[in-house]
């Protein structure tokens, strides 16, 4: 990763004009002669830069804005005031130029097409990208092996199970080696070895390639597994921006542990501020604390003092349950950007 900076937002914003539809019978012969309309802002004044290189976690909840923010990004929206830079170029001003630096991914849409063998997609895209003939091979064969796509090239893009389009989008969209690529939700529906698959090669591409990657997903196995930074995205705010593993830091204040007990030695614990039972299994428990108001130490004496333990593990707070504590918790580091 470089310190160029790649993508520069500024104060970006977006709204959206929606026609609020009078009722009854008289409202409907209104809605004929006038509307009213409400405002709502999807996208409201937030501002980050993402260096060459970077893997950035873009999250937040259904209507939080992400979408808008990638199709701004991208250049299929105009923002309604702000300003965007990717790679030099104003991405609504200059489409075509910012074409050939970017690739989409869309997790519910494909850029193929559904009737035609795959190879002859990506002959239809080779001409639309103009990628000279030995860059096209090259890439051709290096993405054919890695994401496996020698049995599909002759199959219709209809006759695809979604783990197979996935990888087939994927590999459209990388075409033309672009600098930049925007994911939204690309592992939704997929099966276990289908994600492990995409994510591998994912990580691939970003560290030996150097494709600065922005991913939105609901998926916080997707975040942890490849991001080095995460922004959280909030009716349409920016109020996270930082490194994954400060998140955790800064807000994992809750830890587990996991402790399997020999047979009978599982008896009621004295109480322990702050620690509670969330968990029981067999000759397992699961004991929650708050780390901030009980040493891990003193747990641990407390569960193990006059019982035989057979195995003891401790656990660490999922991304996905820090980023509903920082909901829940009023938002404390408002779109700050954490250097770590």
């Amino acid at each position: 990763m470089s310190d160029e900076t790649l993508i520069r937002v500024d104060n970006l914003t977006r709204e959206f004009k929606i026609a609020e539809a009078r009722s009854g019978f008289i409202g409907s012969i209104a809605n004929l002669f006038s509307r009213r309309h409400t405002i709502k802002r999807a996208v409201d004044g937030i501002s980050f830069t993402i260096r060459d290189g970077e893997f950035v976690g873009y999250v937040g909840e259904n209507g939080a804005g992400k979408s808008t923010t990638i199709k701004m990004l991208t250049g299929i929206l105009t923002p309604t005031s702000g300003e965007i830079r990717v790679a030099g170029v104003v991405p609504y001003e200059d489409r075509e130029r910012n074409s050939r630096n970017i690739g989409v991914v869309f997790g519910q849409r494909t850029q193929l097409w559904w009737d035609l063998p795959v190879r002859e997609s990506f002959d239809l895209l080779r001409s639309i990208f103009r990628v000279p003939g030995e860059i096209f091979r090259r890439n051709i064969e290096e993405l054919s092996d890695a994401l496996e796509l020698g049995p599909l090239l002759k199959i219709p893009v209809r006759k695809l199970s979604l783990g197979q389009r996935m990888r087939c989008d994927l590999a459209a969209a990388l075409l033309h080696s672009p600098r930049i690529l925007y994911l939204d939700e690309p592992t939704i529906g997929l099966d276990i070895i289908a994600k492990d698959q995409m994510r591998k090669f994912l990580k691939r591409i970003n560290e030996e390639r150097g494709t600065t990657i922005i991913l939105t997903t609901h998926d916080m196995d997707d975040i942890e597994a490849l991001c080095g930074r995460i922004m959280i995205l909030d009716e349409g705010k920016l109020v996270y921006d930082g490194s994954t593993d400060r998140l955790k830091r800064d807000y994992a204040r809750e830890k587990v542990l996991e402790v399997e007990f020999h047979d009978g030695d599982t008896g009621a614990l004295a109480d322990i501020e702050a620690v509670k039972v969330i968990r029981t299994e067999a000759n397992k428990k699961w004991f929650s604390f708050d780390q901030d108001k009980a040493r891990i130490q003193d747990v641990i004496t407390q569960v193990m003092s006059g019982r035989r333990v057979k195995d003891i593990s401790i656990h660490e707070q999922k991304v996905e349950d820090i980023v509903k504590n920082i909901y829940a918790n009023g938002h404390r580091g408002r779109g700050r950007r954490e250097n770590a």
